[in-house]
């Protein structure tokens, strides 16, 4: 019985080529910085969801802490999300 060499080649051409673009576009981005102020601001952040509007800006923030036990006696993972954002709309003549 002879092998469908054909969907196994696209199949593989398929996956060939996801492989070459993730790795292309992991090369052209650039590492990250650790700001200090940042982080700071992150861990002062409250939990739960705040919202402050002025005449020329919104700030939100977002804060969620949980931590998931695996089993009664098991290993635990604490996640923290924080999330800050500010929009200004400006008038430009």
């Amino acid at each position: 019985m002879p092998l469908p060499l054909v969907p196994v080649a696209i199949a593989l051409a398929a996956s060939g080529s996801a492989a070459f673009a993730t790795y292309r576009f992991v090369r052209t981005v650039d590492p990250g910085r650790r700001d200090q102020r940042a982080e700071d601001a992150l861990d002062d952040t409250p939990e739960g969801v705040t919202l402050r509007r002025a005449p020329d800006q919104t700030n939100a923030t977002a804060r969620i802490r949980r931590t998931f036990r695996f089993g009664p006696e098991g290993s635990a993972v604490e996640i923290d999300a924080t999330a800050i954002g500010r929009i200004t709309v400006k008038r430009v003549d």
